[in-house]
């Protein structure tokens, strides 16, 4: 099924992230916590893409896999880093002869080892969108970025980006993940005002440890509320007790979204079933 059908339908939806291994070795254990979280039976899951198209391979298999095994819809990440049109064309044929209906279309995270930029088919997500939308019958998501991309220089460059990306065949848009539900509201009410009218699906990272903390701000650089702050300050000595009330935490954004209009939620549940399995448990009769 494709994503966009799951979205018209205006009610609650939790749906979970998984990503692939980086090696062989690791696979076995991968397909078995994301079908532990396949088990739940969400809507959907999304597979990404290592930095740098790094896991392409375990990329595709594992969302073809979870989709033929499990019967799960899955969203299949493709990035421009590094990828020239030969390479675009093989993943997106094999995806597309593998049942997948839906892609996540992004630039992708630029590290050290990244190939020159005039070695990539496309730059910007927008473009790697227009290519898909006229070749391929996929539905295609975009993220964005409800704190402001960190490369922009403004939030109105910003949404401009979300008009391109929307003009350019986006069918939906998952944000990054955001610990202050406010900031997601502002935000939604500046990109409907200036024209941006494709879904939007919030993006939830359950915090369970404390190490997570310094990682996520660097990668996303989103600002974390003074209430969050307390409660890693308070608990984060104890990784059961930390645990509990990052699940808690996250827990209680996603029924504030819900009961804000916010009906898609989409967890970003790091290969971690019982974090996904504890999440879809306190939401138990809101989600049925």
């Amino acid at each position: 099924m494709k994503i966009s059908q799951l979205l018209v339908q205006k009610k609650p939806m939790l749906s979970f992230e998984v990503f692939p291994p980086k090696s062989t070795s690791r696979y076995s254990s991968t397909i078995e916590a994301a079908q532990e979280i396949a088990l739940l039976k969400p809507p959907f899951m999304s597979v990404t893409y290592g930095a740098g198209g790094g896991t392409r391979t375990y990329s595709a298999s594992l969302a073809a896999d979870l989709q033929r095994k499990m019967g799960v819809t899955t969203l299949a990440h493709i990035t421009c880093v590094g990828s020239d049109l030969s390479v675009l064309d093989t993943q997106l044929s094999l995806l597309q002869k593998s049942g997948i209906q839906n892609i996540m279309a992004l630039r992708g995270d630029i590290t050290e080892n990244s190939p020159a930029q005039d070695q990539w088919a496309f730059t910007h997500a927008n473009e790697l969108m227009m290519y898909i939308r006229s070749k391929y019958d996929f539905c295609i998501g975009g993220a964005c970025y409800p704190e402001m991309h960190p490369e922009s220089q403004t939030q109105k460059q910003d949404i401009e980006s979300l008009r391109r990306k929307q003009d350019s065949g986006c069918d939906f848009l998952t944000t990054q993940m955001f610990f202050d539900n406010n900031i997601l509201y502002n935000f939604l009410y500046k990109i409907r005002e200036a024209g941006v009218t494709i879904p939007i699906i919030a993006g939830i990272m359950p915090i369970t440890n404390t190490a997570q903390i310094k990682r996520t701000v660097s990668l996303s650089g989103t600002q974390l509320p003074r209430r969050f702050i307390q409660i890693a300050d308070y608990f984060g000595s104890s990784p059961k007790a930390m645990r509990q009330a990052g699940i808690a935490y996250a827990t209680e954004q996603i029924i504030d979204l819900f009961a804000n209009g916010v009906f898609a939620v989409h967890v970003y549940s790091m290969n971690q079933p019982d974090v996904a399995r504890r999440i879809q448990a306190n939401l138990s009769d809101i989600l049925c």
